[in-house]
């Protein structure tokens, strides 16, 4: 049972501003929430595949899984605030706070969150598609020019 008060503004903050760490569910659900661990984990792995591609060139094939394991944890959070800040304020209070007397009234604040949210929520995703593309096609311009000579 939840007894304190949870911010529906704190959540859509912690998702917007520390992306991928989970923060938010820790702040929603406390240490018991699974998805907390899974994203922090995923985020902490796409940290370590950055520096494994940097290591090794961008050849490592486990460093771009790991990069896009990473990503997808970025993209979650941003995604989150998307999410409960279109949650309307009595679901949310319904689900969150349940036994505390104070309610959630959303103001400017939260829908500021959210646009910046899908602003560099969109900006990442096309910037991550558009090297994944760029790195593809590099390899097959390399792998031609192999079987050419």
């Amino acid at each position: 049972m939840q007894n304190s008060f949870k911010s529906k503004l704190i959540v859509c903050l912690l998702s917007l501003f520390l992306p991928g760490t989970g923060l938010h569910w820790l702040y929603l659900q406390g240490k018991k929430c699974p998805w907390f661990y899974l994203q922090l984990g995923a985020l902490l792995f796409g940290i370590w595949g950055w520096f494994a591609l940097v290591q090794t060139e961008k050849a490592s094939l486990m460093g771009w899984f790991a990069v896009a394991l990473g990503d997808i944890s970025l993209l979650s959070s941003w995604l989150a605030t998307l999410a409960f800040g279109l949650r309307a304020d009595e679901k949310f209070d319904e689900q969150f706070n349940q036994h505390s007397p104070q309610k959630n009234a959303s103001r400017w604040a939260v829908i500021y969150c959210m646009i910046t949210a899908l602003l560099i929520g969109a900006f990442v995703l096309m910037s991550g598609l558009a090297i994944a593309f760029e790195q593809y096609f590099v390899s097959q311009v390399e792998a031609a020019k192999e079987i050419s000579q």
